[in-house]
């Protein structure tokens, strides 16, 4: 499950919009094959907030995009395909019969910004981003250079699936 807040004026949050979000999210969960019930929660707002968040949380005094926050623990911080097929998380990740998956603040004013700059839809870099921060809740990173080409990638493999291409 999806939950979304949005405290964010700049730009329209419509059902329609929240709904293709909410498939995009349960693509991305099972392309990584994650068979579990999931809880998710989205936070939209704008850039002040998010550079705001991201002082707070990272030190890093500037806005981004997205910002993940994810409630999983990852041992070798390695995370590959199918990995989380019939595991059973222990207690302190589930909210009843749902994985806690963790949190992830976007900043849509920054999103469309983006999609101008790269020339794609707002619609394609919204999805783009909610992928990429999906990847970093299921423990994928981008610190290193070999990390970086595996994310990309499945980010990639991901969004063609769901036909959302630039």
């Amino acid at each position: 499950m999806l939950y979304t807040d949005n405290r964010q004026d700049k730009l329209k949050v419509t059902e329609k919009f929240i709904d293709k979000l909410s498939e995009v999210c349960s693509f991305t969960l099972k392309e990584e094959e994650l068979d579990k019930e999931y809880q998710i929660s989205l936070l939209f707002v704008d850039n002040d907030k998010i550079k705001e968040i991201n002082k707070e949380t990272r030190g890093i005094n500037k806005e981004t995009d997205v910002l993940s926050f994810p409630m999983l623990d990852y041992e070798d911080k390695k995370v590959y395909k199918n990995m989380y097929k019939g595991y059973e998380f222990d207690e302190t990740y589930m909210d009843g019969n749902e994985l806690v998956l963790g949190d992830m603040v976007l900043s849509l004013e920054k999103a469309l910004e983006q999609s101008l700059e790269y020339n794609h839809s707002y619609e394609r870099e919204v999805s783009y981003l909610i992928v990429h921060s999906i990847l970093h809740l299921l423990g994928y990173d981008h610190m290193e250079d070999s990390e970086k080409i595996i994310m990309r990638k499945r980010e990639e493999e991901i969004l063609n699936k769901l036909e959302i291409i630039r």
